[in-house]
């Protein structure tokens, strides 16, 4: 699952299709909408993305609710397939300030995940979020995925990419178990 949400650097869809399809996914679904209309980050409104690393607080390429939307439509779609387990991306200890990759927060959603589906008041299964990179740092993120046989060449990680670099996935994952 990827998301078009009005992000400057969209180029990342692109290779979260590919991605997909080299790693055999059953379906990648890209849902749409539009968070310029709430605006309040340099990913969203026109607004310089910082070049010198950021500041004490949280920085300006927050966007606003962006993971807790993610997570939502992760587990709608989840909750349709029967599916249990959803993992996203965050990291907390490279996190740079942002308040919706810290693990207290990904708990705080799985416990809410628990209590506003069916399969968590019925019983019949129990949602687990998965962000197994939260508390790894970036090259640790880096050797692991070296390790796993990631290649690199097909990813990008930046938040304000030029023409000519090549994108990044940017998705969340819904496994069935």
């Amino acid at each position: 699952m990827s998301f078009d949400y009005g992000q400057r650097h969209s180029v990342e869809l692109a290779t979260a299709k590919a991605n997909a399809k080299t790693m055999g996914a059953a379906e990648h679904l890209v849902v749409s909408f539009d968070l310029r209309k709430v605006g309040g980050s340099a990913l969203t409104a026109d607004l310089d993305v910082p070049k010198e690393g950021v500041g004490a607080g949280i920085p300006v390429t927050y966007v606003p609710a962006r993971n807790t939307i993610f997570l939502s439509f992760a587990l709608g779609w989840a909750e349709v397939l029967g599916a249990f387990d959803i993992f996203i991306g965050v990291n907390a200890l490279d996190y740079s300030g942002y308040p919706d990759c810290r693990p207290e927060y990904i708990a705080a959603y799985e416990a809410t995940a628990n209590l506003a589906t069916r399969a968590g008041v019925e019983g019949t299964g129990r949602f687990v979020i998965h962000a197994p990179l939260i508390a790894m740092t970036k090259a640790e993120i880096i050797r692991k995925g070296l390790a796993l046989g990631v290649d690199y060449g097909k990813t990008h990680s930046c938040y304000d990419p030029t023409p000519e670099a090549m994108p990044v996935a940017s998705a969340i994952h819904v496994a069935c178990v």
